[in-house]
């Protein structure tokens, strides 16, 4: 009888230890944009693959469309630790000192993903990841989102038709000379914010993918896109240095298995999802979408390649240089 009751109490004070050792580490992911995106779509997928590599020790919280901070506010969330993963977009880095990344805000430096996937996934890349590190962020993968193309309510064939016009952009000095090239006012304006100010008139247009123009329903208020694919938007998947060099390394190879198999899947879909928006936006009625013509593009890329001379000495001329190198780009 007192062995059972002494194996009972054991037991009981073993509870307590064998729940500690079985609490998952919790990964906060925040991001602001549709859970039915790329960008959602890929942080979904890594949460699942965590899971399933780490056999449960790990558990990824995914909260998409601003549910706990907004674009402005999710890096110094990230940095102080209240948030452990991010997938800002790039032109986030410029605000927080690391200028180098605003290069892929400059329009036109890739023509197509072959050419980008020769920088996100080279050295020109990590490169620019380990400029992150100072800032206490680690750098773990490029995440395609898409080209970008500018929408409004008139239409938009020359880059005369957007002078004048309110243009929201991110915040980047990259996308506010670029505006400028053209004529326009850029108008910095959180993601979240982008539907109601284009539906009110606060803004004129905008440029975006055309995932996030359709899944944030942007094309029920904007008449006309025309699909200048004149820059890129994309992502890094970034966490907190300080908790990601203190998991365990089993734990963390783990991890960076899945947000490898997460990467090939994020940028698989990318193109696949914006081609599927871009038919949805054409069935809406809602939005009159233009295809521009050679001529055309190249009059777009004419007035806004100027924009990377001009931004040599805030990104790093040797680092546009090595971009030209790894893509062959060309001006017109």
């Amino acid at each position: 009888m007192k062995i059972s009751k002494l194996l009972t109490g054991l037991m009981i004070c073993a509870l307590p230890l064998a729940a500690v050792a079985q609490t998952p580490i919790v990964i906060k992911f925040s991001h602001v944009v549709a859970t039915d995106t790329p960008k959602g779509k890929a942080a979904e997928f890594f949460a699942k693959r965590a899971n399933e590599l780490t056999k449960g020790k790990v558990k990824v919280e995914v909260y998409a469309n601003s549910q706990l901070y907004k674009d402005k506010e999710e890096m110094e969330a990230l940095q102080l630790g209240a948030v452990q993963m991010l997938a800002p977009s790039l032109a986030k880095f410029g605000p927080i000192g690391v200028k180098e990344f605003e290069l892929f805000d400059l329009p036109y430096i890739f023509d197509n993903y072959e050419e980008l996937h020769k920088v996100t996934y080279g050295p020109v890349g990590q490169q620019l990841f380990s400029k992150l590190e100072p800032k206490g962020i680690k750098g773990l993968a490029f995440w395609d989102n898409g080209f970008k193309s500018f929408s409004a309510n008139t239409p938009i064939k020359t880059p005369a038709d957007l002078r004048g016009k309110k243009m929201r952009i991110q915040s980047s000095k990259v996308l506010e000379e670029q505006m400028r090239a053209l004529g326009a006012l850029p108008q910095v304006m959180a993601f979240s914010e982008v539907y109601q100010a284009l539906q009110t008139g606060v803004v004129d247009g905008t440029e975006n993918p055309i995932s996030n123009l359709y899944t944030q329903k942007m094309h029920e208020v904007q008449k006309h896109l025309t699909l200048t694919e004149h820059g890129y938007l994309g992502y890094a998947v970034i966490v907190n240095k300080k908790f990601w060099d203190g998991l365990p390394a089993d734990v963390r190879g783990q991890l960076e298995t899945a947000m490898k198999e997460s990467t090939q899947y994020a940028n698989k879909i990318a193109k696949e999802e914006n081609d599927q928006a871009l038919e949805g936006v054409k069935k809406s009625g809602k939005t009159q979408v233009y295809v521009p013509t050679k001529a055309e593009r190249d009059a777009f890329k004419k007035a806004l390649t100027p924009v990377h001379h001009k931004m040599e000495g805030r990104i790093g001329k040797d680092v546009i240089e090595a971009v030209y190198k790894e893509t062959g780009f060309t001006a017109n």
